[in-house]
């Protein structure tokens, strides 16, 4: 594949020789295409401008300190050192540009410029409240000790605590300085930040997050120092890889974490082995989470659109800017390919070249030591980096996988996917219903694990039925204070209709499948010719063009004869299999003429 092949993770051979170099620390490339850069080097941190923003070079990957990731506690990196004579220019700037002048012209650009330096005008002379409301007790109640990471706008030290229920013990500490909350944006990144963690807080795999001081000159984050070390340094030192027993403690791990977060509707979107701790030196010490600098809320039907994350480990839809929690399940099919094989599935000489890798190649599994690895390992993989996020595995549904599933420590994970089905579910026609009840028949045992294991978690009660009463105390129970506030009330008023009746298994299985999961399957066609005889048999019946109209949502003006014309058999006027296909999807607008 050239240059989208894959790329053992190895100390790399320097660029160019020269005199005195400065020794510069191999990190993976973090993006954030938000943060605009200024000639002199100055960086803006607010994450959006006017049109299409300027794009910051990976600035972790130039970093000259050996202490690890801007992590809570991370111990001393085990990297290979690089000597690099000046930054690699920024091939995404490029894109970037190309996309703004295709779209507006070079008016667009001078436009852009042109809001680019009013807006740094206006940071010089606005001024910005950068009062948090936190406590400004730090220092009478912590003492700090030596700095131990290092991150874009911050830096993280132990310290110990003199006072409190933590007296005594060993704590992190991200400090923030004030000076560089230069936009008004910068200053809600931090405050969202603490917001996320003292959200969260509590889940084994994360962080452990205590408190939030503020001073006039900075913000501290106080939270559990892991001295460890992180999974990367773990990984180079195993020789780059890890056995498939090994690997699945570390996805379990993982994946236990980020299915909790994707169910409180937090996207991190920066998952790499960098952001990983070890709370100990201890061969089987836990895996914790940190950095959730460039994390945000995102409800279940929205989309986020900016561009940030690490190169290697980026989704396609990010570059697409169009994603949601789908994307950190990209960046974990990324992470457990690296542990599997010790090289990375997507990588090129540039970032421009990691980026067509990511939206155009496939990982190969035709090196060693793939063939010698078990076919679920495999299957694993495959079904975290689909492209098409549609397709992918939740973090939660990758629980549930063969290859993993019988891991001792496992367990299962409430899947907010299951709530986003069962609301388009209890919206469908009737038609629509019958053909989901009679694509569910089809599904094996494997495929029907994961639904029973969700259908459990639900509380289903003595008859073996569950109610809307069931999914609110299965909500409120699982949930933290935000998902509580934003979410719950949507999702309950969405199953209304619960209230009347009872949902069993066998209705569960066909309002919960993802139809674009299976879709992904060798066995599709399988799966739908078989469900198609089903249908047929049960629920296919003579169907007017304006009842598909109104299935699909078609305004009265769109000509619906020329987009139904295969949907129908002209004999009998009941769905063809084509119809019936398109049917399962329910509103799609793929199926709508273009502009609708």
């Amino acid at each position: 594949m050239g240059a989208c092949s894959s790329k053992p993770l190895q100390k790399p051979n320097p660029y160019a020789k020269r005199e005195n170099p400065e020794p510069l620390q191999i990190r993976e490339p973090t993006i954030n295409l938000e943060i605009p850069v200024r000639e002199d080097g100055v960086e803006n941190t607010g994450k959006k401008s006017p049109f299409f923003s300027f794009y910051s070079p990976s600035p972790a990957r130039f970093l000259s300190s050996k202490k690890s990731s801007p992590a809570a506690g991370g111990g001393t990196s085990q990297r290979g050192m690089l000597k690099i004579p000046f930054p690699p220019p920024s091939p995404a700037k490029h894109l970037k540009e190309m996309l703004l002048r295709r779209h507006g012209g070079d008016e667009a650009v001078k436009a852009r410029d042109k809001g680019v330096m009013e807006a740094e005008k206006g940071h010089e002379t606005a001024e910005l409240n950068k009062s948090f409301g936190f406590s400004t007790q730090f220092t009478s109640r912590y003492e700090v000790k030596e700095k131990v990471g290092r991150g874009h706008f911050g830096y993280t030290c132990s310290a110990i605590a003199t006072k409190g229920k933590l007296k005594g013990q060993n704590v992190a500490v991200k400090i923030i300085p004030k000076a560089k909350m230069t936009t008004a944006i910068a200053i809600e990144d931090v405050r969202r930040e603490v917001k996320i963690l003292r959200a969260l807080t509590g889940h084994s795999n994360l962080v452990q997050f205590y408190d939030a001081f503020e001073d006039n000159d900075s913000v501290y984050v106080v939270m559990e120092l892991c001295q460890g070390g992180e999974l990367l340094d773990r990984i180079l030192a195993r020789g780059g890889k890890y056995s498939e027993d090994d690997a699945k403690a570390v996805m379990v791990q993982i994946l236990n974490v980020v299915a909790f977060c994707h169910f409180q509707g937090v996207v991190h979107r920066d998952l790499k082995p960098e952001n990983f701790l070890f709370t100990s030196k201890d061969e089987n010490s836990e895996l914790k989470l940190i950095d959730f600098g460039l994390s945000d809320f995102v409800r279940p039907d929205e989309k986020l659109n900016d561009i940030v994350g690490s190169a290697y480990y980026v989704a396609p839809e990010v570059l697409h800017r169009s994603y949601s929690t789908e994307a950190d399940v990209w960046s974990i099919g990324v992470i457990a390919y690296i542990l599997l094989c010790g090289s990375r599935p997507f990588w090129a000489r540039t970032e421009s070249g990691i980026f067509r890798a990511v939206l155009k190649a496939d990982p190969s599994f035709e090196d060693a030591p793939w063939p010698s690895l078990s076919s679920e390992a495999k299957d694993f993989i495959k079904c975290l980096l689909y492209k098409d996020p549609r397709k992918r595995m939740t973090a939660a549904q990758a629980l549930c996988h063969p290859w993993i599933r019988n891991y001792s420590s496992l367990k299962v994970q409430l899947d907010i996917l299951i709530f986003r089905l069962m609301k388009a579910y209890v919206r469908s026609t009737s038609l629509r219903k019958a053909a989901l009840r009679a694509l569910s028949k089809t599904l094996t045992a494997d495929e029907l694990f994961y639904l029973k294991e969700q259908f459990a978690l639900l509380g289903p009660n003595e008859s073996g039925g569950i109610a809307l009463e069931n999914i609110e105390a299965v909500l409120v129970k699982n949930a933290t204070d935000i998902m509580k506030v934003y979410q719950i009330p949507d999702f309950l008023a969405s199953l209304n209709v619960l209230q009347y009746r009872r949902m069993y298994f066998e209705e569960f299985c066909a309002a919960a499948l993802s139809v674009h999961q299976l879709e992904a399957l060798d066995r599709w066609e399988q799966h739908a010719r078989s469900a198609y005889e089903n249908f047929e048999k049960d629920g296919n019946r003579i169907i007017l063009i304006e009842e598909l109209a109104s299935e699909l949502r078609l305004s009265p003006s769109v000509p619906v004869h020329a987009v139904f014309h295969d949907w129908i058999r002209h004999t009998d006027g009941k769905l063809s299999f084509h119809g019936f296909v398109k049917l399962l999807h329910g509103p799609s607008s793929r199926s709508l003429p273009k502009g609708q």
